[in-house]
């Protein structure tokens, strides 16, 4: 049976465990963060006096505006469920921005199937050293996942002790432990993009609710035309946080989509790599 030694992959793990926990503060932070600017900018930007009519010229938590200038002003007398959406369209904005960079240099350079190629051919002229150097111009979690492969080939091939399924099978778990390192990079922090592609809309709507549920309040206290006019008038800025939850949700969906289908093609790259590599093995060296 082959050797397994366990040191050499717990140092591997423990390897990798600080960059995970360091990278796990930005998922901590951000949510906070984005929260406390979007009130920030819907309490002092949008909600400034200058913006309006009429209104406190100071106030707490949720000073009292009135005759907005222009479309925008308007989204202010949305409620606060606004700020949290303005928030919520941040931490969007954050986490693309944070999986644009980890997936673009997961990628790596080049085309990954020309990469894989190369590869292939200088396996099959049992040049290992020049099928390393490609690992090292990809630069890619497909490559780092196939220079770990490679590292296990390379030694396999001076071990005369093991035979060749054994060989195989040690190749395999190489890959299948560079594997389980290069993914959960991959993955981590979309559930963030998923979660406010569902909840947006629905806080959007809670939005929109709570502000007709003060439209038609204040029509009950009084009538007339000019209650009408009120009712028109909170309606349609109650509204506003229906656009802001689409729109944020909208944004969301379409960016997760886009990075689970450029995770999916990195993830059959490394699929292929593992295979790359057992069958050369198994070719060239039975």
């Amino acid at each position: 049976m082959a050797e397994i030694k366990p040191t050499a992959t717990a140092s591997k793990s423990s390897a990798t465990a600080q960059p995970q926990k360091r990278s796990n503060i930005i998922a901590t932070i951000a949510p906070i963060a984005c929260i406390v600017l979007g009130y920030l900018i819907w309490r002092f930007w949008i909600g400034s006096p200058d913006n309006f009519t009429k209104g406190k010229e100071h106030g707490g938590f949720w000073p009292e505006r009135e005759g907005p200038i222009g479309g925008f002003a308007k989204m202010y007398l949305g409620g606060i469920i606004v700020p949290i959406l303005i928030g919520c369209f941040l931490i969007v904005l954050t986490f693309v921005i944070e999986r644009l960079l980890t997936v673009t240099k997961a990628a790596g350079k080049g085309n990954i199937a020309e990469f894989i190629r190369k590869v292939q051919f200088h396996l099959a002229n049992k040049e290992v050293d020049k099928a390393l150097a490609e690992c090292d111009k990809q630069q890619g979690s497909v490559g780092n996942v196939m220079k770990a492969g490679l590292h296990k080939y390379k030694e396999m091939i001076a071990n005369s002790e093991l035979n060749t399924d054994q060989k195989i099978l040690n190749i395999q778990k190489e890959v299948e432990e560079a594997t389980s390192l290069e993914l959960p990079m991959l993955e981590k922090n979309l559930v963030f993009l998923s979660t406010i592609a569902s909840v947006a809309t629905l806080i959007g709507l809670l939005g929109t609710v709570l502000g007709m549920i003060r439209s038609f309040s204040a029509l009950g206290d009084s009538g007339g035309g000019e209650a009408a006019q009120a009712l028109s008038q909170g309606i349609s800025e109650a509204l506003y946080n229906t656009a802001l939850g689409i729109g944020t949700s909208a944004v969301a969906i379409i960016m997760y989509n886009v990075f689970t289908t450029r995770i999916d093609g990195i993830t059959f790259g490394i699929d292929e790599s593992g295979f790359t590599l057992t069958q050369s093995f198994a070719a060239n060296y039975k």
